[in-house]
């Protein structure tokens, strides 16, 4: 047993043999990858194998492999497929993610949108989802209407993230629908694909299933928080990046619950815009100090906490310790 999450994996596995099992099935992951990003011509290959070239944690493909070892078959060749079929849908709706945020880079690389142009990034995008259902109907119907339940999911989400709550709605509801939608839904189905194709028991694909929804959301939450409260661009964006664009995340939509005369800068600040270098610092300095944020953080913790109980109908041992982990790491990174 090493004492650290093993590194090169996106999940916090500390068992030996778990770990060695899971980078082995990941190798065969990717080498299934590069083959179901080629297509009949070189552009279509460079331009849809652009962004897994660039990198990116796998993170939806472990969790299928590392739900699958939940069940008797985690060999199964219907594994190996389903971690293809997350990850291709996870990669096509990053091209268009790319154009509806106007970015110019994803994982380090320019983003296909900026590299080629709009129209290019969305048919890609489009041929990867195109990949992905032709590899669920090789795992059967009910994967196909799994998967047709997750896709929409996903793209209402991106959808509703475009818009603003009717009028009158709860705007939190509205952005924890936009949540679960986007992120929850597919690392969701990660789980139960794992489970469901290594021949888990309906009890244990359930209970992974309603794991990764949780604990998938519960992550996203999580990167509200650091955007606000880290100091660095460490996660991955420089802080407050949120905050400038209008973005209403979890500590914001807190914030804005105040009913507090001592918050009255802040809230004029968060109805204004926040282009503005100085007025962007001021807001985000008040925001590190508000109590919202320890509210966020305590809704995320619930969250993860809410994950490992459902793991009570997996057995003991090294599977059932690496989720209980990833629930706990979700818990305390934004800390």
């Amino acid at each position: 047993m090493t004492t650290d999450a093993t590194p090169g994996l996106a999940l916090p596995v500390v068992d030996d043999e778990l770990s060695a099992r899971l980078r082995g099935r990941l190798v065969e992951v990717e080498e299934a990858l590069a083959e179901h990003v080629r297509g009949s011509a070189p552009f279509i290959t460079e331009a849809a194998g652009h962004l897994m070239s660039a990198g990116g944690k796998r993170f939806r493909p472990l969790l299928v492999l590392l739900a699958a070892e939940a069940g008797p078959r985690p060999e199964a060749p219907e594994v190996l497929t389903a971690a293809c079929v997350v990850e291709l849908t996870h990669l096509a709706s990053l091209y268009h993610d790319d154009v509806m945020d106007e970015a110019d880079l994803r994982r380090g690389a320019d983003s296909a949108n900026a590299r080629w142009d709009n129209h290019v990034a969305i048919l890609v995008g489009d041929f990867l989802f195109s990949r992905s259902s032709e590899l669920t109907a090789d795992l059967g119907p009910d994967a196909v209407r799994i998967q047709a339940q997750t896709f929409s999911r996903l793209v209402q989400g991106q959808v509703l993230e475009t818009v603003q709550p009717e009028p009158g709605a709860d705007r939190l509801a509205h952005y924890l629908d936009v949540v679960a939608g986007k992120t929850g839904s597919l690392i969701a189905t990660s789980a139960r694909y794992g489970a469901m194709f290594s021949g888990a028991s309906a009890e244990v694909v359930e209970a992974l299933t309603a794991y990764g929804e949780l604990v998938g959301s519960a992550f996203q939450l999580s990167d509200d928080i650091l955007d606000i409260a880290s100091e660095s661009d460490e996660s991955g964006k420089t802080p407050g990046t949120d905050l400038r664009e209008g973005v209403l995340t979890l500590p914001v939509l807190f914030a804005l619950r105040s009913q507090d005369p001592g918050d009255s800068r802040l809230l004029e600040l968060l109805g204004e815009d926040l282009s503005d270098d100085a007025r962007h610092a001021e807001a985000l300095g008040l925001l590190r100090q508000h109590p919202a944020m320890d509210e966020a953080r305590a809704y995320v913790r619930a969250r993860a906490a809410e994950a490992k109980a459902l793991l009570g109908a997996l057995p003991g041992g090294p599977v059932r310790d690496a989720l209980e982990a990833f629930a706990d790491v979700v818990a305390v990174r934004s800390a």
